[in-house]
């Protein structure tokens, strides 16, 4: 599939409950998840006011995809990942969110930061931080954005500072269309989410007023998350002016788990297998989530004990 395929269908109605052979329905999933990808990459290499087509195209068909991956049962679609969801943010993604973070330009920052941001360690720690975030985590029901759903997000905000402190938390649940009432909330022995706890929600789509408040929060403050990466590609696909405003530079992330295995030298001296960046863990080392509890898995919960861990890694090296 070339560029112009893809555009051509994005843009040719389908009806997914149309599609009841099994064959069929795989052959429209990969049609559409291959033109998603195609289409997102072009839209977002193109310089910005120069692109051929809206960004509405790419979140139009993911929407489509979803409605066609509901039509599947059971794990079928497991062993099959997309691949939309993006493993890291970028090098010039951290290097923004640090210079936000400390006050000071990203040329300086990439200075520090070296070749290859190989000494972004460096860059962390030679300058204390300060200001205003905002903690955001979600729960989904899938790994891939262009085929689950949003079903919970907490965000809460923070100064940066000694002695600082989550506040003004605040947590949402969505629903999922009808036949999950059926077959059960996707993942829910992860974040024991269940249909009760989303009956008579909003679908995360539909929720126009929480999208306007959400991209209006991201774009005045540093969105700060452990993994980063996975907010940010499905923000991309289930909020609408996210990615127009990230290509246009209004949006700074800042990834603790990045922050975790660059400055805490304990993760270093840890085995691999051991997850030693996990938020559960870098808590626990942190002191900011006792020997036996465990992580939560619900937005809210995850946003404060995040922002808590990583003031605590900010105040043991001294950068508050």
């Amino acid at each position: 599939m070339n560029l112009a395929e893809a555009l051509t269908h994005a843009n040719t109605p389908v009806f997914p409950a149309f599609l009841t052979d099994a064959v069929t329905l795989d052959m429209e999933r990969r049609k559409n998840e291959e033109a998603i990808l195609l289409l997102a990459d072009a839209w977002r290499s193109a310089p910005a006011g120069q692109e051929s087509f809206s960004f509405d195209v790419v979140r139009n068909l993911a929407d489509r995809n979803r409605e066609l991956c509901d039509l599947y049962e059971g794990d079928e679609l497991r062993n099959n990942e997309g691949s939309f969801i993006s493993r890291r943010l970028s090098d010039a993604d951290l290097v923004r969110g640090i210079a936000r973070l400390q006050g000071r330009s990203e040329e300086e920052v990439a200075r520090s930061a070296g070749p290859d941001c190989r000494d972004l360690a460096v860059a962390y720690a030679e300058a204390p931080v300060s200001g205003p975030v905002v903690g955001f985590d979600i729960e989904t029901t899938g790994v891939d954005p262009e085929r689950g759903y949003i079903i919970n997000i907490g965000f809460a905000f923070m100064e940066l500072g000694a002695g600082a402190a989550p506040h003004d938390g605040h947590a949402a649940y969505y629903t999922l269309p009808d036949v999950y009432e059926s077959r059960g909330v996707p993942l829910e022995r992860i974040h024991h989410i269940t249909w009760p706890d989303i009956a008579g929600k909003p679908l995360f789509r539909k929720d126009e007023r929480a999208q306007e408040a959400l991209l209006s929060m991201f774009t005045t403050l540093p969105l700060v998350a452990h993994n980063a990466a996975f907010e940010d590609s499905w923000l991309m696909l289930h909020l609408n002016g996210y990615a127009e405003a990230r290509k246009a530079g209004r949006i700074s992330l800042v990834d603790t788990r990045d922050i975790c295995r660059r400055l805490d030298p304990e993760v270093k001296m840890l085995p691999r297998e051991s997850a030693p960046a996990s938020l559960e863990n870098w808590a626990r080392r942190r002191g900011t989530l006792a020997a036996d509890e465990v992580e939560r898995h619900l937005g809210l919960d995850d946003v404060f004990l995040m922002l808590r861990t990583m003031l605590a890694e900010f105040d043991a090296r001294g950068m508050l």
